[in-house]
This record gives structure tokens, sequence and C-alpha cells, in this order.
């Protein structure tokens, strides 16, 4: 069974927001040439290698609340301009919007078992006809 890992998206205020950044940096990438590979780097590099390269996925909470996914890719040692080992979570270009999932803040990453993970938001469910505020008012009442 997949392992996860969970990290808080610091800076970004929506799924919408995260999601531009990321193809952003894709269009960046495409005009100087330059395959785009997106990965986010870590001080600390995960011991369940095996488990996570195993189909799972990084889960973003933006704002206290866990709201989008990305499937692992690969783990890869880095080093930094400072010389430090750091792991480098290489990341599928695709973003998944989940199910909402309130978490308290943290530092650094945390594993996240499948049981715990939240399911992903079926795309007929999530069209763009429906503001963020209202869907997740919506979801607060059980009404979607």
């Amino acid at each position: 069974m997949a392992l996860h890992i969970i990290k808080l998206c610091v800076g970004v205020e929506t799924f919408e927001e995260l999601d531009r950044w990321f193809r952003e940096e894709e269009l960046a990438h495409a005009s100087q040439g330059v395959p785009y590979q997106p990965a986010h780097t870590t001080r600390m590099f995960p011991k369940r290698v095996d488990e996570i390269l195993n189909g799972g996925s990084l889960y973003w909470v933006i704002k206290g609340v866990v709201q989008a996914r990305q499937r692992i890719m690969d783990l890869r040692p880095v080093k930094g301009a400072d010389g430090i080992e750091r792991c480098d979570i290489v990341l599928e270009p695709v973003l998944h919007r989940t199910e909402y999932q309130p978490r308290r803040a943290f530092q650094g990453w945390r594993y996240l078992d499948a049981k715990d993970a939240p399911p992903d938001i079926r795309r007929a469910e999530h069209g763009n006809d429906i503001p963020e505020g209202m869907r997740q008012e919506l979801r607060r009442l059980a009404l979607i």
C-alpha cells in the first residue's frame, strides 16, 4: 500500500494559485527549451522510500486545509549551495483537487497513511462555475 507525504504550502492562498504557479513554471521552462519536472526541495530525506515510490503522493495543506495532491515520481538527494544534503521530491506535473481535510500547522513534512488521505474530487464535482468560497460553504453544509 502506498505511503504519502503531507506538507504545508506556505505563501499560497488557494488551489488555483498553486496550480497557476506550476503552470507558470512550466511555461518558463518551455520558453527556455528546458524540460519541466516539478520538484519540491525539503531538508529531510524520507526513510520509507520504497513505500512512497509505490504510488505515493504529496498532499498540500493550503490555509489549514488539505486541498491538493501531486503524485510523487521520485525522491532524489541534492546538495544545496551551502553544502547541506536535501531531498528533491519529484512530482507529477498534474495537480489534483482533493476533498477538504482540516490540518493544524506543523513543521516540515509528515508521512500520511493511505487510509488517512482525503480522496480526490471527481472532475465533474469541481467545475469552474462555483466560486471557491461558495464550494467550501456547500461542503461545510454537506450539500456537495
